[in-house]
């Protein structure tokens, strides 16, 4: 099959497209003929193999598999022995690793039916972001009806997912954005819309009960003075530092939190067929619409990634196949 692989870490610009063989699937796992893949930053971690930590899931020394891309859009092809919810021919959305190829196997776990209404590309977009979003609203920060939600990085790819989750879960949902996106935003939802160019959202404005960050290019302290006494701070990534600094920046939100009112969280989100399959329902009632930036060729990887890396995209990127 074709895929676009690397075999040392380093800059994106090191993706090559080559034949390699088809993944062999276990009893388990679906493979899929992928259709579509959505990329993210996390991709672009993966490829460099930084920040370090990275390579605990990705590989040490070098890349264990080396085709990036974590969700995936296609059609079943065959399943293992034991699946049960999946049939050849089956249209399937979910998260793999290596999906930027012409076929992936999936764990069965981490897969649903592809959502009617969406086309593989737009499925694509929504895995590992939808995810994040949904798990980081509902589970760690408990959002409910009438609570005021900030979104910062509201544009990007788990933004995106995050002002329409917060939504359908009934908050006021206040997004922090470039001006170039505010029409963008208003139109899945947001209630209010700040452009950080021209306003500070930590300075003299609202307090929110849920401050939900993708970018973390505030100070904590800061961060902290735009929560209610009792609100939620949930970091997503993003740290915007490296090194030591990173660390830090990591790991002091969850060694103050017991410590204060407000509760300061990070979290990992985990991937499975039942949230999946919600994601996939609220795609079909039409409360969940990816955002797509742009589409690049599978050849075109390499640039996709450097497109994410810039900062610019509004949504998602994804990969046709």
């Amino acid at each position: 099959m074709q895929a676009v692989i690397q075999d040392t870490y380093g800059p994106p610009e090191r993706l090559e497209v080559r034949t390699i063989e088809t993944p062999r699937i276990s009893d388990d796992e679906v493979l899929v003929r992928v259709e579509a893949a959505g990329l993210h930053i996390g991709d672009s971690f993966g490829v460099r193999g930084a920040p370090l930590p990275m390579r605990l899931v990705s590989g040490l020394l070098r890349p264990k598999y080396g085709v990036p891309g974590f969700d995936v859009a296609g059609r079943v092809e065959t399943v293992g022995a034991s699946v049960t919810k999946f049939n050849p021919g089956d249209e399937v959305f979910g998260v793999t690793s290596g999906a930027c190829a012409e076929y992936a196997a999936v764990a069965e776990g981490k897969l649903a039916q592809k959502p009617k209404g969406l086309s593989f590309e737009q499925a694509a977009a929504l895995p590992t972001s939808a995810l994040a979003a949904l798990q980081g609203l509902r589970d760690v920060a408990h959002v409910r009806p009438g609570d005021k939600v900030l979104i910062n990085g509201a544009s990007g790819g788990v933004g995106t997912m995050a002002t329409q989750i917060a939504k359908s879960l009934g908050a006021h949902v206040t997004a922090v954005c470039g001006a170039r996106s505010a029409a963008m935003v208003r139109s899945i939802g947001a209630d209010r819309v700040i452009d950080y160019a021209t306003q500070d959202f930590t300075l003299g404005g609202p307090q929110y009960d849920v401050i939900f960050d993708n970018v973390e290019n505030r100070s904590l302290a800061e961060c902290r003075r735009a929560l209610t006494p009792r609100g939620t701070l949930v970091l997503n990534s993003g740290t915007g530092a490296r090194g030591l600094t990173m660390l830090l920046r990591l790991v002091h939100p969850l060694a103050l939190s017991p410590f204060v009112g407000q509760s300061l969280r990070r979290f990992v989100s985990n991937p499975n067929h039942a949230d999946l399959v919600i994601l996939g329902g609220l795609a079909d009632a039409g409360t969940l619409r990816p955002v797509i930036d742009s589409t690049f060729p599978l050849h075109a990887t390499a640039a996709a990634l450097r497109y994410i890396e810039s900062g610019h995209a509004r949504g998602k990127v994804v990969i046709a196949v």
